[in-house]
């Protein structure tokens, strides 16, 4: 799905406005972010540059807290 809408923001030209708690799903659909906490913009940037160094506490634990996605090791061949 989420492919789906790259391919047709790229193909198109679609703007979209992404809302998520899922911080892996805006790193990899989003190019900007805004880190809200009840209500207020506490962070605001291209998404590399927010996720790889964050400037505000709020950002760094939210960040912290991402669970880590390991690939898991191939299956040896039957």
């Amino acid at each position: 799905m989420l492919n789906l809408l790259i391919d047709l923001q790229e193909r198109l030209g679609l703007t979209y406005f992404f809302i998520s708690h899922d911080l892996g799903v805006i790193r990899y659909v989003c190019d900007r972010v805004a880190v809200i906490y009840r209500g207020e913009i506490k962070e605001l940037g291209q998404t590399a540059e927010v996720f790889d160094a964050p400037q505000s506490e709020y950002a760094r634990s939210l960040l912290a807290a991402m669970p880590e996605v390991r690939a898991r090791p191939a299956r040896p061949a039957r």
